[in-house]
């Protein structure tokens, strides 16, 4: 049987692969961390091919899933003419209804679904129209910044199991075979229900939260901080910001500049009085 000598009869093979074909090969080499390369059936074999580390499998540890000598059937999920490369999922195959379900979603979708456990490290849901997955209680996951834009001490000031939720996507997770869900992106943005209402030379009694070498931040309303630069500080030069106040001092502080695509509010301290306040 003829086969391909030079590099561009190996470039036509490979033009004639597509992302979600379905391919087998043996696995020839297994590397750290548990990535493993495959000599591919047939003319394909021509191509290098790798199932990398986050493709392996979703169900079981990758020591047990990828072994030299064994024949796999895999997904094709890149094809890289440049490097004459071809990467494969085994994750896609063992799991075809949850892979299908979660390459479909996009970045900004809505999904509903039920809150089905919460952990110190994120919350798991069960979407209404995804599959089960295989090893967690839900295919959807919130990590915690993406809970909420208020602030929070414990995830059940937020959600409890069995709450119906409504969420934004953010990607696929092909680590864990779930989608990265956000409440937050949802939400109202605090910043510009602010924005709406506040205007430059406006005055609040704020408290002070952070002292940093440029400034301090001033928490004006909940939810709500501002900067005051080190010359904004004081109607005489400091050098440090320690120099006036201390992080939990109440200071009047006035609104000098609002930036709504920036998210950012620069605050003065001296256009307003530079008394800190009682608690």
């Amino acid at each position: 049987m003829d086969r391909p000598t030079d590099d561009q009869d190996i470039v036509e093979i490979l033009r004639a692969v597509r992302v979600g074909d379905i391919v087998s090969g043996t696995i020839t080499h297994v590397g750290r961390p548990h990535g493993a390369a495959v000599r591919l059936d047939g003319r394909l074999g021509l191509a290098s091919a790798d199932i990398g580390p986050l493709d392996v499998s979703w169900c079981r540890r990758s020591d047990g899933v990828i072994q030299v000598g064994r024949h796999v059937t895999a997904e094709v999920i890149d094809v890289d003419e440049k490097r004459k490369r071809i990467g494969l999922s085994l994750a896609a195959t063992e799991n075809p209804e949850l892979w299908a379900f979660l390459k479909g979603l996009r970045p900004g979708e809505v999904l509903s679904g039920e809150v089905a456990d919460v952990q110190r490290f994120g919350v798991f849901v069960a979407l209404d129209d995804g599959p089960p997955h295989p090893i967690y209680p839900g295919v959807g996951f919130i990590t915690i910044p993406e809970l909420s834009r208020r602030h929070f001490n414990e995830v059940s000031e937020v959600v409890a199991v069995g709450q119906r939720v409504t969420c934004s996507v953010l990607c696929f997770d092909t680590y864990h075979g779930e989608a990265r869900l956000s409440l937050r992106a949802l939400q109202p943005d605090p910043f510009q229900e602010f924005a709406d209402a506040a205007r430059e030379g406006q005055e609040f009694c704020g408290t002070v939260t952070k002292l940093v070498p440029f400034g301090v931040f001033v928490r004006i309303v909940e939810g709500i901080e501002g900067l005051v630069p080190l010359d904004e500080i004081a109607s005489i030069p400091v050098a440090t910001p320690e120099q006036v106040v201390q992080v939990g001092d109440r200071v009047k502080v006035t609104i000098i500049s609002l930036d709504r695509d920036a998210r950012r509010l620069l605050l003065s301290r001296k256009k307003a009085d530079s008394d800190p306040l009682s608690p």
